[in-house]
């Protein structure tokens, strides 16, 4: 109950702006036709920015036990491009939007929140969101 308050919370107060930004990335690598490959990864990331309470993002080797390409060199390498072109400044804008909401109490779960998507938009290549009991984690 708390997680599903806390997504509407979010959203009204800046999920959709946030996610609207991931999003606005994931069209802008799909006009340039050779970001599509990236494109999948923004678009996921835009939907998780938009309800992120009670899930997570993880490592898809972690959650699958095997390798595979987001998570092999090349998805290092796709992590490498998706800095240089998109994550530097998704990251900046969440750090930002972070540190705006820490300045109150109420908002420092939401602070919380943009500092993780601000380390997630640095690499976002080989991670799957996933609800936070698929992880043995508790759900608030």
């Amino acid at each position: 109950m708390i997680s599903l308050l806390m997504n509407i919370l979010w959203v009204v107060l800046f999920g959709f702006t946030g996610a609207l930004a991931w999003f606005m990335a994931a069209i802008l690598m799909v006009i340039s036709i050779v970001g599509i490959p990236w494109a999948r990864a923004a678009f996921n990331m835009g939907l998780f920015v938009l309800w992120p309470f009670g899930q997570m993002a993880v490592d898809r080797r972690v959650l699958t036990g095997r390798e595979d390409i987001g998570t092999s060199p090349l998805g290092f390498l796709g992590n490498v491009v998706w800095f240089v072109f998109a994550g530097w400044w998704l990251a900046l804008y969440h750090i930002l939007a972070g540190v705006v909401w820490f300045v109150t109490i109420i908002g420092i779960p939401f602070a919380i929140q943009h500092f993780k998507f601000a380390v997630l938009a640095l690499a976002p290549i080989g991670k799957a969101i996933v609800p936070v009991e698929t992880m043995g984690m508790p759900r608030y």
